[in-house]
């Protein structure tokens, strides 16, 4: 094989594993749509208390910085979270303003949505089975670098 044949080949890989990513970006969008609609929630909803549960807890600016939306956009989607038992907003204890909260994640519906999850993760433990060792370690650092890859091009975009 030429060097030229090797490069195409490369690319043309690299353009499915691209194409892939999109994809699978797509049908966990889906997947998560469903579930939101399941238990009420909007799609910016679901996406604001995975942030919280996996960062929190955080200040609601720091929560609408996270996930690139206006901090009066917030308000509204931390009200009904609280209205719906997933989130609960607290004083902060070490805010320097006797109004300052914080917004943490309440656990009491997590068997709900877990379970709702419960298939697409049956799923992937049944597909990572038939990785080894070795193999896992390389899909898990390809996965952390490129959700790195989306994070910076996400604050790219974010600041103009």
């Amino acid at each position: 094989m030429t060097s030229i044949e090797s490069d195409r080949g490369r690319r043309r890989v690299a353009a499915g594993i691209k194409t892939s990513l999109r994809e699978l970006r797509n049908q966990l969008s889906l997947l998560n749509h469903q579930v939101g609609s399941r238990l009420e929630l909007r799609d910016v909803d679901l996406d604001c208390l995975e942030i919280v549960s996996e960062h929190g807890p955080l200040t609601p600016s720091a929560l609408a910085r996270r996930a690139g939306l206006h901090p009066a956009t917030m308000t509204g989607v931390l009200d009904r979270l609280q209205r719906g038992g997933w989130v609960a907003r607290e004083r902060d204890p070490d805010g320097t303003d006797r109004r300052a909260v914080l917004v943490r994640a309440l656990k009491d519906r997590n068997p709900e949505l877990f379970g709702l999850y419960s298939g697409m993760n049956s799923a992937l433990d049944e597909l990572l089975a038939g990785y080894d060792e070795d193999q896992l370690a390389l899909l898990a650092d390809f996965l952390c670098r490129t959700t790195e890859a989306g994070r910076a091009a996400t604050e790219d975009l974010s600041r103009g």
